[in-house]
């Protein structure tokens, strides 16, 4: 039938491949393994209450409809989200190209370099402008980015300051609202008191550890904050900025006043407002803070061979490592919107920036002398973009607002008949003179017409910026659209995606993207609309909002759900919070136990810790289930203060456990709540959900099940469900009421990253209830069918009663070392010789792959893969027994680039086409390598985070060889 095309599509294997794989396992049919893999106590009586799947071209009309309702209006409100310019050739090329979009995160640095490059690029933007130190890869958003600087200052007080508890960080009361939200969320369970107030009144106080202020502030005014920072600094205070990035090519960098973190958006580099988001938060510091900055930082480093290579730095600082002793829980950035930002930077370089800048704030300048001779009166002295104004004789906000909506605007408005106005990149002549035709009839007066924008810079000197920046070469290269592509494409060559073949990584869950339901994304329609416009004009987004809600409800079995959390790890600290408010309400704030697996993802109890929770572990038993015995004497033990487990179902061990009723139960007698993660949700959807097993909460990253890409570590999208008790704590937002009154918000826009739900919207429609069904089975067929063939080899670490795993299994590989001296890492750079992504690697158990194919990968893509570790297994007998060097291998050595495949000296004892092309098929599509084996510790021990010269590389290697011979 016509509606069965699309999952025939989502789905790789066809229908004779399933019954050929069902033959190889040993199951009589689909629903037999089903049974084998899922505990019956826990199976769906009935199919999902969902529509019946609709095709491509059903959907594509559906959606059309949906973002015809959606009003597009130039829209001057600020607040941290303003229109912008995304050049074609970005757009083109990286927000619509697969490459980008479908590749994963860079922890595996050699097949990574491209991404690497272009997120080193945004952070030497970053760097550059703000006049700090270090920067990272990217945050989640503006607001939770200076939550981030609130702990990061928090965390390093001076140890006296701590010893003596001091525990107040001091905010000026004109940052945003949403800012301002966030930080009320993330700082109450840490028992850190927010004083708000104006900052030319503060006096640093005993119990004063930081102070945070906006740069331009919220009213758009321009400050002088130097006496501010002076006198926190004398009391060893430190002081976090909150700037607008593209003001900082003409003010004055906060680096070079004294300000110890610098945060903000980078947005309005090209990337689309989308209703709120997703966007690039940035978060710069001083190099004394870089073991506590949060998320992903890019450092420049040497490959084996002494070539310069790029890699995640400082990795040590993962919660995946430190776990509840994490410094953040952030684990999805937005790598993909940091990407377009930094190459938006590259296009238009220096001076580029500037003249954009400029520009905003010679219009600003213009419309503000011009309204004041209507009669209005400007309030702010020094201002970048915004101006802001009390009205005239006979005007009145209300008109105001009349008269712009008449004319598609929307301005920003204040409770004391104040309104003001956020110029942009997309500001024109003809926005000018509407814009004084609406204050003219609002002062019942006639309007200038302007004729032309004379670009004139009105603050004060002062103020200024003094002196060049991003003077790096790849600022100035790439300005026409031919360069510009060609350089895009050059790193694109050096990336493996989905597009190059399968990435079977764990708990990752890389399936299909498909191109249906990426395409809205690049619609006006979603993008260009401000997130705090009147709810009408986003009328097509609300009707969205309101059938994904439903969907999501019915697939969890839950009674309601936020949007709001933007990413998997917000939706776990959200889930938390939550909880917490949920106990507060009944008088037992005393409950602050989390009980947490040993097996769980470092981000569970990075995020309990956040939300004020005291973490305490329970075992696994020898088959990787939870130990209930242990988990029970837990909770009795921690009755009175019990607040939640978190739990991952199926386990992250790869295992539906048989006992997970009965897990929950238990918690629920000991006055706890369950908390599930939703990570391994492709597993449960229309077979079982959280609400039947028994979870009260459960994030879902619908970067995972829900078929948003992963864009090369972000963006991530991280919804909550809960049962209906703990629907009225569900998160509120300060600016544009979201039907809730629970929590503060937990992400700066209402309904976080709203830009790329369209693309879940639109996976669920076109499977419909049967298709997300089928999904789930075939992607537990697929494991299964892997977990088969490799078995025998490497061995399958945990299966469930019946022998069969889950959606992903965890392959042996630890008794490989002791006979060869061959790693899991071994294996895993290996697989890049043969065009593959490795798995994930040493999680949850160290020295092994945890491997998971998912139901897009087709039976021959499979079949490859198996064929290439097999290939690897037979490479460590040869090691195994003596044909083979124990060091010089293609194991060892791996991977091999290009550059010694082809160099005139060849080494070692096996022969270049063993390293390059171990299998023939590998002929027809070789993925070339550009970088051997990173140096992950000299990257560490010389940190550079931002462009260099080769002669500064050159100089900086140097130095390390001659403290590698002295040592």
């Amino acid at each position: 039938m016509a509606t069965d095309k699309f999952v025939a599509r989502h789905i790789g294997p066809r229908k004779h491949e399933i019954n050929q794989m069902l033959d190889a396992i040993g199951a009589e049919s689909m629903e037999a393994l089903m049974n084998e893999a899922v505990p019956s106590n826990i199976r769906l009586k009935e199919p999902l209450r969902l529509a019946r799947g609709i095709t491509e071209r059903q959907y594509f009309r559906k959606i059309k409809d949906i973002a015809a309702k959606n009003k597009v209006y130039n829209t001057y409100i600020g607040m941290g989200y303003y229109d912008t310019i995304t050049p074609a050739v970005i757009h083109r090329n990286v927000l619509e190209n697969p490459v980008w979009y479908t590749s994963y995160t860079p922890y595996q640095a050699e097949i990574s370099q491209g991404r690497l490059e272009a997120l080193l690029n945004f952070q030497t933007v970053v760097v550059e402008l703000t006049g700090m130190e270090i920067t990272n890869a990217s945050l989640l958003d503006e607001a939770t980015a200076a939550a981030e600087a609130m702990m990061v200052m928090y965390d390093c007080r001076p140890r006296q300051m701590a010893k003596d508890g001091a525990n107040i960080v001091f905010v000026d009361e004109k940052i945003w609202p949403q800012t301002r939200a966030v930080l009320e969320t993330r700082a109450r369970p840490l028992g850190i008191e927010l004083q708000f107030g104006n900052w030319q009144n503060y006096k640093p106080a005993d119990k004063h550890f930081g102070v945070i202020i906006q740069y331009p502030n919220s009213d758009g005014k321009v400050e002088d904050y130097r006496a501010l920072v002076e006198k926190a600094h004398e009391k060893e205070c430190q002081v976090a900025v909150g700037a607008d990035l593209l003001s900082l090519s003409m003010l004055t960098p906060p680096g070079e006043w004294g300000a110890d973190i610098v945060f903000g958006s980078t947005q309005r580099f090209g990337v689309p407002m989308g209703y709120g988001g997703p966007h690039a938060a940035f978060f710069a510091a001083r190099e004394s803070a870089k073991r506590y900055m949060p998320g992903r930082i890019i450092g420049i480093t040497k490959d084996a061979n002494g070539k310069r290579a790029l890699r995640m730095a400082l990795q040590t600082r993962e919660q995946h490592i430190k776990r509840e002793k994490a410094t953040s829980n952030i684990c999805t950035a937005q790598a993909l919107l940091a990407t377009m930002a930094g190459f938006y930077a590259v296009y238009h370089g220096p001076e580029g920036i500037t003249t954009i800048a400029k520009q905003i704030h010679g219009i600003a300048s213009l419309l503000a002398a011009e309204i004041e001779k209507l009669g209005y009166k400007q309030l702010n002295d020094n201002f970048f973009d915004t101006i802001r104004f009390s009205m005239a004789p006979h005007a009145s906000v209300e008109l105001i607002e009349q008269y712009s909506l008449e004319l598609e605007m929307n301005f920003r408005y204040f409770d004391n008949d104040e309104v003001a106005l956020s110029i942009d990149e997309t500001t024109n002549l003809e926005d000018v003179n509407w814009i004084l035709e609406v204050f003219a009839r609002a002062a019942c007066t006639n309007e200038p017409e302007i004729k032309e924008l004379p670009i004139t810079c009105t603050i004060d000197k002062a103020y200024l910026r003094v002196g060049k920046f991003m003077q790096q070469e790849v600022f100035r290269l790439y300005r026409s659209e031919t360069e510009m592509l060609r350089y895009i494409k050059k790193l694109e060559r050096r990336d493996i995606s989905l597009t190059h073949s399968m990435i079977s990584l764990g708990s990752c869950t890389m399936k299909l993207n498909a191109a249906t339901e990426m395409l809205p994304l690049s619609w006006i329609e979603f993008g260009g609309i401000h997130p705090f416009v009147p709810v009408d004009q986003a009328a097509g987004y609300h009707l969205l909002f309101a059938e994904l809600k439903r969907d999501l409800a019915e697939i969890t079995g839950f009674a309601d759900v936020s949007l709001q959390p933007n990413s998997g790890a917000a939706g776990e600290y959200a889930g938390l919070m939550v909880i917490r408010a949920y106990h507060h309400s009944r008088g037992e704030q005393q409950r602050n136990v989390a009980i947490i697996p040993s097996s769980a993802h470092g981000t569970n109890p990075a995020s309990a810790v956040m939300a004020g929770m005291q973490v305490v572990v329970v075992k696994c038993d020898e088959r990787g289930n939870i130990d209930v015995d242990d988990l029970r004497a837990k909770a009795e033990k921690y009755k009175d203060t019990l607040a939640c487990l978190m739990i991952t179902y199926p386990s992250t061990h790869g295992v539906f456990e048989a006992s997970v009723v009965e897990i929950c139960a238990i918690i629920h007698q000991n006055g706890g709540q369950v908390y599930m993660d939703g990570a391994n949700m492709n597993a449960q959807v229309g077979l079982t959900n959280p609400g039947l097993i028994g979870a009260d909460v459960c994030h879902l990253n619908l970067h995972k099940t829900f078929a948003i890409p992963h864009g090369g570590g972000g963006p991530g999208v991280g919804p909550i469900g809960v049962a209906r008790h703990l629907i009225p704590f569900l998160p509120s937002h300060p600016v544009v009421p979201n039907g809730r009154k629970g929590i503060p918000a937990v992400a700066a826009a209402p309904w976080g990253s709203a830009s790329v739900l369209p693309i879940t919207y639109g996976y669920i429609k076109m499977l419909g209830s049967d298709g997300l069904t089928k999904s789930t089975e075939v992607a537990i067929l697929n494991a299964n069918y892997l977990a088969h063939r490799l078995k025998d080899d490497y061995g399958i670490l945990y299966t469930g009663e019946k022998g069969r795993v889950a959606h992903e299994m965890i392959l042996e590989c630890r008794h490989f070392k002791a006979k060869t001296g061959i790693t899991e890492l071994d294996i895993a750079k290996r697989l890049m010789d043969f065009g593959y992504h490795a798995p994930t690697l040493s999680f949850p158990v160290h020295g092994t792959l945890m491997v998971e194919p998912t139901e897009s990968e087709s039976l021959h893509e499979m079949d490859r893969f198996v064929e290439a570790l097999k290939t690897i297994y037979a490479e460590i007998k040869e090691i195994e027994e003596g044909k083979a060097d124990k060091l010089d291998n293609v194991l060892k050595n791996a991977p091999h680039p290009d550059y010694k495949v082809v160099a005139d000296e060849w080494p070692h004892a096996y022969g270049r086409e063993k390293a390059a092309f171990p299998l023939e098929w590998i002929r027809e599509n070789k993925f070339w390598i550009g970088v051997a084996r990173v140096d992950d510790a000299f990257g560490d021990r010389n940190l550079i985070c931002t462009c260099g010269s080769p002669e500064e590389y050159a100089i900086w290697q140097q130095q390390e060889e001659t403290a590698t011979a002295s040592r």
